[in-house]
């Protein structure tokens, strides 16, 4: 891929702060990535899909960087992620959340029920949906496929850091703080911790 941003001896980490202000194309829907969380490899990242090595759900990350890296969860949305490093060394950016600046009326046609148009994206199930990606998407390369990212002119400067939302474990502390965002940007999500799912019992 003909981009700076595939280095091929980048990681997750370094390449998050320089995707804010990128934008992400699919489906008649521009998003300006405004949020966004990197995620490491094997034995490194307790907080990622490739903490435990390779496996089905998560073998696009330990593809060529530069692809599309989309996963269902909760057992209702999809989330997408843009692949780093070197075949075989996973590492992946979350895309958190973004502003649509193209496409506003396909956007909230898919979004019907969202109040305000910041929202529209604010999130990564949000952003998965306005622009349309599902697991169909999962391994499309950025470069040629039907979604395109495309970098800012100049990386964005001022960017903020914190922990990881909704990240169980280690991975979500503050030893963490892997979350990178524009801040005074409307469309950047809420932070939440992780919350444990409890458990109904029956009498």
């Amino acid at each position: 891929m003909p981009s700076p941003l595939f280095d091929e001896h980048a990681d997750a980490l370094e390449l998050a702060p320089r995707l804010l202000g990128a934008t992400l194309s699919a489906g008649g829907v521009t998003v300006r990535l405004t949020e966004v969380e990197a995620y490491l490899g094997v034995g490194v990242d307790p907080g990622s899909h490739a903490f435990r090595g390779p496996g089905r759900r998560n073998a696009t990350m330990f593809g060529p960087p530069g692809r599309l890296y989309v996963y269902f969860t909760y057992g209702m949305h999809w989330c997408a992620n843009v692949v780093c490093s070197p075949e075989g060394q996973a590492s992946a950016v979350l895309l958190r959340a973004g502003e649509v600046v193209e496409g506003i009326e396909i956007a909230r046609s898919r979004r019907p029920n969202c109040a305000r148009d910041t929202q529209l994206a604010s999130g990564p199930a949000r952003l998965t949906r306005t622009l349309g990606l599902t697991g169909d998407d999962d391994g499309v390369d950025l470069a040629t496929g039907r979604v395109r990212l495309t970098l800012p002119p100049r990386p964005v400067e001022g960017f903020a850091t914190g922990p990881r939302t909704g990240v169980s474990g280690p991975g979500g502390s503050a030893e963490f703080p892997w979350r990178f965002w524009m801040p005074g940007e409307p469309s950047v999500s809420a932070y939440r911790a992780h919350a444990p799912q409890r458990r109904i019992t029956r009498r």
